[in-house]
């Protein structure tokens, strides 16, 4: 029997033929990496491949001796034969999914994704192939997103009833991807923006390659709810539940999550309020994107895999769970991942 193109190594998704790897996790000659969180580009790897996009950030994480090489969305390098391309996954700017061609077979690995058009990444663009490895991070059908415009206005409203009320507004967001979302969906009439250092010194990397955001303040030692009353402030997961934090006094706090459509997990969180966002596909996103593929061949790397794998075989696919290192969203994502 022929070797599949691509094989789940310990190392990594491994493509045999083009010797080289998807996303891993231990150190590697050759990396293709799908965008910049840190469970899908990791430090230690000889080189790396990424878009011309998701570039500036993945250097900014990973340090300036790292060398990443760029590609734009749909050029065609050949590896060894193997025809490979990077097309646009709609997670975070620069995102992609990794097309490879052999043999007249393809495979894609989709890293992550979402299938909603947030105005700042690029697009998802379906990609057809016979093998498609998928994530499965809200893979139940219980994970549905909120529409944007209603998000927004929730955001918006909350925010500025406790402005009136004198308090400070702190929400939780990653600082690449959602913190940008969250941003450009802020009404600044309302009051200042300020925002934890990650989440800055991000905003300063995506500005520097032209994407336009709005203004905020890095919040610094005399930052207080003093200073700025009515300020809504941008944290990473770990920097909401740090000792910098204490500093709003009796903010009202909340998280921007896909995690949010579970009933509890807010009051758990010890949160005021949960809004359902996320960075990933939900339910209906997943399955339309697999549909969209034409695959027949599903592999399910994190997230549900169990139960979303069991679902895709009842609909006549060919789906199997495989073991990877990569996390999706969490709400306790460390502040390496967080940047």
């Amino acid at each position: 029997m022929m070797q599949p193109l691509l094989t789940f190594t310990e190392r990594g998704i491994y493509c045999a033929q083009g010797d080289f790897y998807i996303d891993p996790w231990k150190p590697v000659a050759r990396a293709l990496i799908t965008h910049g969180h840190a469970d899908h580009a990791r430090r230690g790897m000889e080189s790396y491949l990424a878009t011309q996009a998701a570039a500036p950030v993945m250097q900014h994480r990973l340090g300036p001796d790292e060398r990443i090489e760029t590609v734009k969305y749909g050029e065609t390098i050949n590896m060894g034969g193997v025809q490979v391309s990077y097309h646009p996954a709609g997670h975070v700017t620069g995102s992609a999914q990794i097309r490879v061609e052999y043999g007249g077979e393809v495979w894609v690995a989709s890293g992550d994704y979402k299938t909603v058009d947030d105005g700042l990444s690029e697009p998802f663009e379906p990609v057809k192939c016979h093998a498609f490895i998928t994530e499965s991070t809200f893979g139940l059908p219980v994970f549905k997103w909120t529409n944007q415009d209603v998000l927004r206005a929730q955001i918006n409203d909350w925010w500025a009833k406790n402005a009136a009320e004198g308090r400070v507004s702190i929400l939780s967001a990653y600082a690449l991807g959602k913190a940008q979302r969250l941003l450009r969906a802020l009404d600044g009439e309302i009051g200042p923006i300020l925002t934890h250092g990650a989440i800055e010194a991000t905003n300063a990397v995506l500005r520097g390659q032209g994407i336009a955001l709005p203004d905020t303040m890095l919040v610094t030692a005399e930052t207080t709810a003093k200073t700025h009353p009515t300020a809504l402030v941008l944290a990473t997961p770990s920097g909401m539940a740090s000792p910098w934090a204490k500093k709003f006094g009796a903010a009202s706090t909340a998280f921007a999550s896909g995690w949010m459509a579970l009933r509890g997990v807010r009051r758990r969180r010890g949160a005021d309020r949960g809004f359902i966002m996320s960075d990933h596909a939900d339910w209906t996103g997943l399955n339309d994107a697999i549909a969209a593929t034409g695959a027949e061949r599903v592999f399910v790397t994190h997230g549900y895999t169990d139960v979303f794998a069991r679902y895709l075989s009842e609909q006549g696919y060919d789906a199997r769970v495989v073991e990877t290192d990569y996390t999706g969203e969490s709400l306790d994502a460390p502040a390496e991942e967080a940047s």
